[in-house]
């Protein structure tokens, strides 16, 4: 089953490292995968995106992703008309934010779930690296890639802080589930 996901923040804050994460644990389940990042003029602070393509056969589409199926958002100043362009009703999106989800109405119906990342990471000790905690969310809102094997990848590569990067990841799935 194909499944098109986007990431995006600023640069900076680790969405192109999500989505290579991402890719890997995807890869490591067996998947066939694309991943590639888009950056605009700044690359320290100005929107990023990171873009991964999975399939059960070889992906041999080689545009931009038309159509998400999952949007994940390390700011939620990021969330508007013009990266809702790529969703629909049914993509799922993750927004790293304290808003609840009636914050976002303006935007439209959309399937938005709105996860604390910051605030999971700095609870799990890993300060403001938000990577860990919403990848989990993310993870606990897609039936791939399985959660222990995104952990692996992330024990892998975040070296630093492992059990609190695993914990966090852990627990912010736990929370994605709940308000999916």
């Amino acid at each position: 089953m194909r499944q098109e996901i986007v990431i995006v923040g600023r640069g900076g804050q680790g969405a192109q490292t999500a989505g290579n994460q991402l890719a890997q644990a995807f890869f490591a389940e067996g998947k066939h995968v694309q991943s590639f990042a888009t950056y605009g003029g700044a690359r320290r602070g100005g929107p990023v995106a990171s873009s991964i393509r999975v399939d059960d056969k070889p992906v041999r589409v080689r545009c931009n992703i038309e159509r998400a199926s999952a949007l994940l958002c390390f700011d939620s100043s990021l969330l508007d008309a013009e990266l809702l362009k790529v969703a629909d009703r049914e993509t799922r999106i993750v927004v790293n934010t304290t808003k609840p989800k009636e914050a976002f109405g303006h935007l439209g119906d959309y399937r938005i779930i709105p996860v604390d990342g910051l605030g999971i990471a700095i609870k799990f000790g890993v300060g403001k690296f938000v990577n860990s905690s919403l990848l989990g969310a993310l993870a606990g809102i897609l039936d791939d890639p399985g959660l222990d094997t995104l952990c692996e990848v992330i024990a892998q590569t975040a070296p630093g802080k492992t059990e609190q990067n695993l914990a966090a990841c852990r627990y912010a799935c736990d929370v994605a589930r709940t308000a999916n």
